[in-house]
């Protein structure tokens, strides 16, 4: 009998020891149930990130004040541009710093239940904006170019600000299924007490929930609105390609002064280099939620998916300004207004510091000094006149 409890015993023993040498520590603890604490390519995809971040943020806060400053560019399509500018600028600004945190710092989740919830529906809601914001554009496009006399009369500026709150609205709603199945999660030690540092967020429903919510929020607000999109530029392209008088009709009707051709151009650049952007996105969020068993190879192939989705999920938020600029010459002219406004604005406050700095120093930099054993107390003051010399000047004072 005490054979075979020794023999059960060592059994047990053996069968603990992998998890006992994870014990030792908290950390080695952590390590074994959530991963490294760090991401291994931490480093060259945060700088990636910074170069986005700030091009993005220069460009789109650009499109921003074009649109705003300028009465010319406030047209019901720049609108829906200002909106896309503005999602973008949403997600590198409240995003990107939260992303590249965690990828420094895995766990723990800083900021509670309610960073976690904030999280998650700021991405859902810029995911769902963006892909109505390129629809609506291009719908507004195709009636513009099929119907223009119909265009005229119901593109305004009101009626794009109603769409673009539903879009809005539309999206947050949208945005609530997948924000309700994340939240904080910890982790705990086999005598039940939590691990300290453990806490994460990620989706804490079950996981087929979420999986079913994935897959139809892509083909709702990704695949039908690209099919859509690619019927509707198709069709304009047919309508551009055999109407040869489109731009002497424009003429005379008075609908649109820039070219209808540059602009759909520019749009279809814009769709087509915003598809290729959120592919990549759109095929890692279906692949997490198909695959059920988890082995090596496929876990391999997703986080090379992840980081590259990553990557060209942010890119998306900095092309748009780059388009704006190589295909359109209206944004350019804008463009080359504001940045030229700024830099005489920056010129001229640099040029009144530095004269007041020159007074300044002028004041100063005086000090008291004895030239001569019969002269009285006299300041020798030293004053800028040029970029590289100086001039030295007398100022005589009765000292009392």
């Amino acid at each position: 009998m005490e054979t075979l409890e020794n023999t059960s015993w060592k059994h047990q023993q053996e069968m603990e020891d992998p998890l006992k040498k994870y014990l030792n520590s908290t950390e080695d603890y952590l390590t074994f149930l959530c991963g490294p604490r760090r991401s291994p390519l931490s480093l060259p995809v945060s700088v990636v990130y910074a170069l986005i971040f700030v091009v993005g943020v220069v460009g789109n806060l650009l499109v921003c004040l074009v649109i705003l400053r300028h009465q010319a560019m406030k047209t019901p399509t720049n609108y829906y541009l200002f909106s896309l500018a503005v999602s973008d600028l949403l997600v590198l600004l409240l995003g990107m710093p939260l992303e590249v945190y965690e990828m420094w710092h895995n766990y723990p989740f800083p900021f509670g239940p309610v960073g976690c919830y904030f999280k998650t529906a700021l991405f859902e809601t810029v995911c769902c904006a963006s892909i109505l914001s390129v629809t609506t554009v291009s719908v507004e496009r195709y009636v513009a170019i099929l119907h223009p006399f119909r265009a005229k009369l119901d593109s305004t500026r009101r009626r794009a600000l109603r769409i673009l709150a539903a879009v809005w609205g539309f999206s947050i709603l949208f945005s609530l299924p997948i924000t309700c199945t994340h939240g904080i999660q910890l982790r705990h030690f086999p005598n039940g007490s939590v691990v300290p540092g453990s806490a994460i967020c990620v989706v804490i429903t079950p996981m087929w929930i979420y999986n079913f919510i994935i897959q139809v929020t892509s083909f709702l607000f990704y695949i039908l609105p690209m099919a859509v999109i690619c019927v509707l530029y198709y069709l304009m392209g047919l309508r551009l390609k055999k109407d040869k008088s489109l731009e002497a009709d424009e003429v005379a009707a008075n609908i649109q002064r820039p070219s209808r051709k540059s602009v759909t151009r520019m749009l279809f650049v814009l769709v087509l280099v915003f598809a290729i952007c959120w592919t990549p996105f759109h095929i890692d969020r279906l692949f997490f939620s198909f695959v059920e068993e988890w082995t090596e190879s496929l876990a391999v192939v997703f986080n090379l998916v992840h980081v590259v989705s990553g990557v060209f999920f942010y890119l998306s938020s900095a092309v748009n300004p780059i388009i704006y600029n190589l295909l359109s010459r209206r944004f350019r002219a804008a463009f080359r207004n504001v940045s030229s406004s700024f830099c005489k604005k920056w010129h001229s406050q640099q040029h009144a510091q530095g004269s007041l700095t020159q007074r300044n120093l002028f004041l100063t930099e005086c000090h008291l000094v004895d030239l001569t054993e019969d002269a009285g107390p006299q300041f020798l003051c030293q004053s800028s006149t040029g970029n590289s010399h100086l001039s030295t000047a007398l100022c005589t004072a009765q000292v009392p």
